[in-house]
């Protein structure tokens, strides 16, 4: 049972995330991963990048708080976080969640509760870019209500 958790400016390997979670590891039945882009259309207007902050150590450690609770919840084995973070341009990834279980259910449900708690609870700060102006992202309600359906 491990976990890793990465924030960073580069970009990451789908591939090779996904290899790390499955290599030798045969107890595992199921391994389940999400993946976010930079999308072109929010608020009625097109996107051409998004950037994103944090406050380092905080951020750290709430993903850590948030994977090690999925993982006692769900009885998941590995665990992978990939957060980028900077300017990244349309079409660009932003996260990259996987995880594993002996079963795919708890894979799914421990998959979507990271990226659940991961939207409304870790010190990420988004603004989106458009053609001729900018503007910070609050977190919609749509986000807090799937997140607080796990309680």
């Amino acid at each position: 049972m491990t976990i890793e958790i990465t924030i960073s400016h580069d970009d990451f390997d789908i591939g090779a995330l996904h290899h790390a979670l499955q290599i030798g590891n045969v107890q595992q039945g199921a391994v389940v991963t999400f993946t976010g882009l930079v999308r072109e259309f929010s608020h009625g207007d097109n996107v051409v990048a998004l950037e994103l902050e944090h406050y380092p150590q905080m951020t750290e450690q709430l993903l850590l708080t948030i994977a090690q609770q999925a993982q006692q919840r769900w009885q998941l084995g590995r665990i992978s976080i990939y957060h980028r973070i900077g300017y990244l341009p349309l079409g660009e990834q932003i996260v990259f969640v996987g995880v594993t279980a002996k079963h795919r259910q708890n894979a799914f449900d421990g998959a979507q509760f990271i990226m659940d708690y991961l939207k409304t609870q870790a010190t990420f700060w988004k603004k989106e870019h458009f053609s001729h102006t900018s503007q910070w992202v609050e977190f919609k309600a749509s986000d807090l209500q799937a997140q607080q359906k796990w309680r």
